[in-house]
This record gives structure tokens, sequence and C-alpha cells, in this order.
């Protein structure tokens, strides 16, 4: 990614700090943002392999190391919304590795401009990790 690319996905320092405790307890992550039912819509983190990618979901970028994934009708909802994953007090969604922690993630969201719009237009998607 060139550094004036738009991130469609940022992590607050107090959220890439929780993340990291939890990678070394879990090892390799990923996000998915729920897209509602049981969890409401938030961002649920999983050990890579406890959870799976489909060909449909759409990647929006990393957080540290962590890849971070969307379904792709809701991402036609919020593709013009940064997402802004924080960490509050709180309970955890009920299979995100964050649940019983004492913490959740939290999506926060950026609405983009017209003008970064236009630049997300021409950079299009990150390129998605090979699996």
């Amino acid at each position: 990614m060139a550094t004036s690319d738009i991130q469609r996905v940022l992590a607050t320092d107090t959220a890439l700090a929780f993340l990291g405790q939890l990678q070394r307890r879990h090892g390799a992550l990923l996000f998915f943002q729920s897209g509602g039912c049981c969890d409401g819509s938030s961002p649920l983190c999983y050990a890579q392999g406890d959870f799976q990618i489909s060909d449909t979901d759409v990647y929006l970028g990393q957080i540290g190391e962590v890849p971070f994934y969307m379904g792709q009708e809701q991402f036609a909802y919020w593709q013009h919304t940064q997402l802004i994953i924080d960490v509050v007090d709180g309970m955890g969604g009920m299979f995100s590795l964050d649940n019983g922690t004492g913490k959740r993630f939290l999506t926060r969201s950026h609405l983009f401009t017209d003008e970064e719009n236009a630049q997300l237009e021409q950079q299009g998607l990150p390129v998605r990790p090979s699996s």
C-alpha cells in the first residue's frame, strides 16, 4: 500500500495493545465485522482457522498484522465509511476472543469525504492475503 492510500480500517492504540495481548495468547488472528443478529454489528476477533472466510467476504485491510473482513452485502452499505476499531470496557461478542476479558472491540466510523471516495475508487480494494 502506498503511503498516500486511504485505509478502510484503522485501530486505536488501545485496540492495537489489546490485540497484541490476544495474539500472544491465541496466535494468528483475524477480524470479521459482524452484520447483526446475536452480537449486533460488532468486530469479532477469531483465531485463524476458527472462522472460515468465504469467497464473497471483502478484505478491508489489516490492523497491525491481523486481516479484517466484512461480508459483501454489508460492505455495499459501509463502503463509504472508514472503520476505526477501538476497545471499551464491556462484554465481547459471544464467539469473539475478547469475550470474558472485561473488554470488547467496538467499531467507530468516519464517513469518507467526496475526495476520499474518489481516491478509494482509483486505488480499489486492498489485495486479499493468500490463505
